[in-house]
């Protein structure tokens, strides 16, 4: 397996310890590859250095979970500009999908979900990525 996580999905999976999300980024890291890319990790650092998540978990253990997420993960080059997605926002993790050769998008963002699939990238929720 070759999967992309969203932001919202791996922010749900740091903050919350026993949650589905991070349910789903462990099996990911066990069975395939995590991918990511320049932007995704941008989007991510920046939300994670967000004062708003200090009441769950301190800056330096956001930054270290990121720090071990990147380690554990596939960086992969995106050359591609895609423009598929409803929220324009949402593209980079098609272009990220489409360039790493991914099995899967895991995602609880509506606007990838309607999708269901992309250039045979299934599109899935944590649970569903759970039971595949």
């Amino acid at each position: 397996m070759r999967v992309v996580f969203d932001t919202g999905v791996v922010i749900s999976g740091l903050l919350l310890p026993r949650s589905v999300p991070r349910q789903a980024i462990q099996a990911a890291r066990t069975r395939g590859d995590l991918l990511v890319s320049l932007a995704t990790l941008e989007e991510l650092d920046d939300l994670l250095r967000r004062s708003k998540f200090d009441g769950y978990v301190t800056e330096e253990q956001r930054l270290e979970f990121l720090a071990a997420y990147i380690r554990e993960a596939v960086e992969v080059p995106v050359n591609i500009s895609l423009k598929m997605c409803r929220d324009p926002t949402d593209d980079e993790f098609l272009e990220l999908a489409v360039e790493g050769r991914a099995t899967h998008i895991v995602s609880g963002d509506p606007d990838l979900l309607t999708m269901h699939s992309f250039r045979g990238v299934a599109i899935v929720n944590p649970r569903q990525f759970l039971s595949t």
